[in-house]
């Protein structure tokens, strides 16, 4: 799907009753495709029922020659919520056909943060891999199974260089958005992890990651962003001005995580 839509993802988490995706979108990148990019990434998510390759090509010619049509599917395609909503649906009717039955299969639509930057960014990777530990049904990361830390520590056992090399996106065409590399990645979730599973007790300024001095001076407190992720902030995961500046565009008085955010700053 990744390579459908202008959408790069980070991390993700397939738990037992719900996931976690850290994504990228880029609407502009779309507007890089030829037309015909746009009607074959189309036809990969909505193939004709009739497979024959000349089905295919009449459908492919009737979007090619409504200007207004292929417009719309080129703005679907870097949405979010077009992203999502072709995530989920064969996702439910797979789990109602599995289990006999018909209606709706998730709670409700899903749930989006903005991230103002990379600290963000990291801090919302690292509260997305570490869910299995945090949840209690993982002791470690390689155990971690459907989670982007461990599709990424599988893949530096293949190669050194995926393992020294710059943090790149799991999927997806956008450029990468972090400025450490994947070995500093996993020794920020190790660190973290240790702290939450109960077999591996630990001080927090224990073996704290050398990479740590360029995301926050006070490594107890990079825990405390990491764990906010899910509870301290709301809409926005970033800094005071950041949320602020975000409510006002939005028109709103205050937004859920500037109190949070601002009590982090102040403690420098």
């Amino acid at each position: 799907m990744a390579g459908c839509f202008t959408v790069s993802i980070h991390a993700y988490a397939v738990m037992s009753n719900h996931l976690h995706l850290v994504v990228q979108v880029d609407p502009s990148h779309a507007e890089r495709w030829s037309d015909a990019d746009v009607v074959e990434r189309w036809l990969r998510l909505f193939p004709p029922r009739d497979t024959s390759g000349e089905a295919r090509a009449r459908k492919s010619e009737s979007i090619l020659v409504n200007a207004e049509r292929l417009a719309t599917i080129r703005a679907r395609l870097s949405n979010i919520s077009w992203f999502m909503r072709c995530l989920a649906e064969p996702i439910a009717r797979r789990a109602n056909r599995e289990d006999g039955c018909s209606g709706r299969f998730w709670e409700g639509r899903f749930k989006s943060q903005l991230l103002c930057d990379e600290r963000a960014l990291l801090a919302a990777m690292a509260y997305v891999d570490l869910n299995p530990i945090r949840a209690g049904v993982a002791k470690t990361l390689q155990a971690s199974r459907h989670t982007s830390a461990a599709r990424r520590i599988a893949e530096t056992k293949q190669t050194s260089a995926a393992f020294n090399g710059p943090l790149q996106p799991i999927a997806g065409a956008l450029a990468p958005m972090a400025s450490i590399s994947t070995s500093d990645y996993l020794a920020l979730l190790d660190w973290r992890g240790r702290q939450i599973a109960p077999h591996k007790k630990g001080r927090i300024r224990q073996s704290v990651p050398h990479v740590m001095q360029l995301l926050d001076a006070r490594p107890e407190r990079w825990a405390t962003r990491v764990k906010a992720v899910g509870s301290g902030y709301w809409r926005v995961v970033g800094e005071c001005d950041d949320l602020v500046e975000i409510a006002k565009r939005l028109g709103l008085r205050w937004m859920k995580g500037v109190g949070f955010a601002a009590r982090l700053a102040s403690s420098d």
